[in-house]
C-alpha cells in the first residue's frame, strides 16, 4: 500500500500516513517521502515505535547524521548516543533537571526562533524530532516558512538582500537570554561561520530566507544596521501566516527541512513534566555561501 499524504496547507506542512518507518522502505515510498519533504518542507510521521537505530537509520536515508553540539559542552555526560541531539529537560541521570541547570540555562536557546546548526560551517539540512514523551500540555513546536516569506518581500528588500552575508554563533543565540558562561574550549570548538541570508533550495529552485537567532551581524553593514535588518527580516518570516504550530503526541516524528525553516519550542512546566525529544540531524553538502557560490573570504 502506498504512503498516505494529507496537507496541513496547500505548500508547507503535511502528514504521512500508511507507513511504519521501523521496517525496511520501498524505493516507491521512499521516493514519494523526498517528494513531499521537497514540497511541504516539513512531515509529520504519526504513531511511529522507533528505536535509536531505527530513527537515525531512516534519517541516514537523507544525508549524513551530524554529532550532538553535546559532544562539546563539559556541563554533564550525555544521555543519549552522539549522533542524537537530546531536546529534553532530562539530565543524564533521566531525571528532570534542576532550575539551576547549566544544562537547563543552554537549552532554553531552543525557544528562540532558529534553524538547526545554522552556527557550524556545515549547517543541517534537516532533522528529524521524536516524541518519547511530552508534558500533559505545553511544550508545542512552531515552524516558519522562510520560503513563502521571501516570495512576499517587497522587491527593493529582496534587491538589497541579494548577496548579503550574516555571521552565525550559537554564543549569539545564547547571549540573547543572559547565558554567556562558556568555557574557552566552547568557544574554540565553535568559531563563528558564515551563512547567506537568502539561499536556493536545489531540489525546487525556489529561493528562502536563511535566518536564526545565532545570526548576530551582517558583513559589510554596520553593527547596528545589520542588526535591526536580521530583527526586521525574523519579524516578518515569524508572522502568523507564515507559521504553523504542532501540537505534540507521543510517538510522533517531524521531519524539517533546515535550509528554509525556522523554527522554536514553545514553553511548557519544564521543572514538573517530562518531556523526552530527541532529534537526528542530517548534514547539508556545503556550506550555504559555497552552495551560492559566493566566496567566503568575501566576508
Amino acid at each position: 500500500m502506498a504512503i498516505s499524504l494529507f496537507p496541513v496547507t496547500p505548500d508547507f506542512i503535511a502528514e504521512i500516513g500508511d507507513i511504519d518507518l521501523s521496517r525496511p522502505l520501498d524505493p516507491a515510498d521512499l521516493a514519494a517521502i523526498r517528494d513531499a519533504f521537497a514540497r511541504y518542507a516539513v512531515l509529520i510521521f504519526p504513531d511511529q515505535h522507533l528505536s535509536p537505530e531505527q530513527h537515525t537509520g531512516f534519517a541516514q536515508h537523507f544525508g549524513p547524521l551530524e554529532t550532538s553540539i553535546g559532544v562539546y559542552r563539559a556541563d554533564a555526560p550525555l544521555r543519549v548516543r552522539a549522533d542524537l541531539a537530546d531536546v529534553s529537560n532530562l539530565n543524564h541521570n533521566n531525571e528532570v533537571w534542576g532550575e539551576d541547570s547549566r544544562l537547563r540555562m543552554f537549552q532554553l536557546g531552543n525557544r528562540l526562533w532558529h534553524t538547526d546548526s545554522s552556527f557550524k560551517h556545515l549547517p543541517a539540512r534537516a532533522s528529524l524530532l521524536y516524541a518519547r514523551s511530552i508534558p500533559p500540555f505545553g511544550g508545542h513546536t512552531e515552524f516558519a516558512d522562510e520560503r513563502a516569506a521571501y516570495d512576499a518581500l517587497p522587491p527593493d528588500m529582496a534587491r538589497r538582500l541579494e548577496g548579503l552575508i550574516a555571521e552565525h554563533s550559537i554564543f549569539t543565540s545564547r547571549a540573547r537570554l543572559g547565558f554567556t558562561n562558556f568555557s574557552d574550549t566552547e568557544h574554540q570548538a565553535l568559531p563563528p561561520v558564515p551563512q547567506m541570508v537568502v539561499r536556493t533550495i536545489p531540489e525546487t529552485a525556489r529561493k528562502s530566507l536563511y535566518l536564526a537567532s545565532h545570526a548576530g551581524r551582517i558583513f559589510g553593514l554596520a553593527d547596528a544596521e545589520g542588526r535591526q535588518l536580521i530583527d526586521d527580516l525574523v519579524a516578518h518570516a515569524t508572522e502568523r501566516r507564515f507559521v504553523h504550530c504542532h501540537r505534540w503526541r507521543t510517538f510522533d516524528l517531524v521531519m524539517w527541512d533546515n535550509r528554509c525553516t525556522m523554527h522554536r519550542g514553545l514553553e511548557f512546566d519544564d521543572l514538573r513534566f517530562r518531556r523526552d525529544m530527541q532529534r537526528a540531524t542530517v548534514s547539508d553538502i556545503a556550506n550555504s555561501c559555497e552552495q551560492e557560490g559566493v566566496r567566503i573570504e568575501a566576508a
